[in-house]
């Protein structure tokens, strides 16, 4: 009898040890679960965070390009200019000299070097119209001059003003009723280049002016 009392007495304080033991373990992590759910989702927050970066900038350049679709634009002339438009005296970039062009009308433009083909002085407009034969409207167009308008009166128009384009720059250009966006005067470049693109020859392209233009080095 005492025998079994004592193997009894053993079992009930291992039980209790071992009872004992398991409230330590759960004091220790009192939230359990809980604990891993909050650092999944501080993660899932963190990762979000860092994707947002690259999602504004992708905004920021599509913003920056709104209405710059240029895929129908007729990067080659004739070279023909208005009769009424007067040659520069003296520009910046004598005809036939080079330059490096510093805009990004369209692709391919942008650093590559151009031969001066033209040089004139009027008065530069950024426009915006919708296509005559369908499609999203333009947006701020660069550029079309005061001569390429229709009855344009005295120069410079102010913005805000509507006026129908005879030029033909791009697809559905012709005779549409253009805003005027901006209006500079300055000197503007009839231009021939190789496309940084493509390494295609656009020649007599219409147009870029002298703020687009850098000296080349060397």
């Amino acid at each position: 009898m005492k025998k079994n009392h004592l193997i009894i007495g053993l079992l009930a304080l291992l039980t209790t040890m071992v009872l004992a033991a398991c409230d330590g373990n759960e004091e220790s992590n009192p939230n359990g679960d809980a604990n891993t759910e909050t650092e999944s989702n501080e993660n899932m927050d963190m990762n979000e965070e860092g994707t947002e970066p690259n999602e504004n900038t992708d905004e920021k350049e599509s913003d920056s390009m709104e209405g710059m679709d240029h895929s129908g634009m007729n990067h080659s002339s004739s070279g023909e200019v208005p009769e009424d438009l007067a040659e520069a005296g003296n520009p910046t970039y004598s005809v036939g000299s080079q330059a490096i062009i510093n805009a990004n009308h369209m692709e391919g433009m942008d650093g590559a070097k151009a031969t001066i083909d033209g040089a004139y002085n009027t008065t530069v407009y950024a426009v915006s119209y919708t296509p005559k034969n369908g499609g999203e409207p333009i947006k701020n167009h660069k550029w079309v001059i005061h001569e390429e308008l229709e009855n344009p009166g005295d120069a410079p128009l102010e913005p805000g003003t509507e006026a129908t384009i005879n030029a033909s720059h791009m697809e559905g250009m012709d005779g549409v009723t253009a805003m005027i966006d901006s209006a500079e005067q300055t000197t503007v470049y009839m231009v021939s280049y190789t496309d940084t693109e493509t390494g295609k020859e656009v020649t007599n392209h219409k147009w870029v002016t002298e703020a687009e233009l850098s000296p080349v080095e060397g």
